[in-house]
């Protein structure tokens, strides 16, 4: 039995973000926690976010998933059982590693979380 996501369903889920994004489609599901990550990795939430993302996601491959499998389902109003995509890939435009985690509906990008990347530590 195959573990969803497979890497070609994250291949799909890759490309068809950075159509979306790539279009300007992206919704933020938390515009203050957002805005706060945004001000911590060094970039402008509204002038930026569509650039940086769109380079972001050229530099991302299945390989970079970090995400449940299966996929987490969104508890957030906005975007309601949907599946959510998470990934932790080295950026060089932000000089850290990053964590994107974002869901696809409505064909639009929903940004869920984006901020340098956290690792989880035993006994935190």
């Amino acid at each position: 039995m195959i573990k969803r996501p497979s890497k070609k369903e994250l291949f799909n889920k890759i490309r068809e973000a950075k159509e979306v994004v790539l279009d300007g489609r992206i919704e933020i599901v938390d515009a203050v926690s957002l805005a706060a990550d945004a001000i911590e990795l060094g970039y402008d939430i509204t002038t930026e976010l569509q650039v940086i993302l769109d380079k972001l996601l050229n530099d991302i491959s299945a390989d970079h998933y970090t995400g449940l499998r299966p996929p987490q389902k969104s508890y957030e109003t906005a975007i309601q059982k949907l599946e959510l995509f998470a990934f932790v890939v080295e950026s060089e435009m932000l000089e850290n590693n990053v964590y994107l985690k974002f869901a696809l509906s409505g064909g639009a990008l929903w940004l869920v979380s984006f901020h340098k990347d956290r690792p989880f530590k035993k006994g935190e």
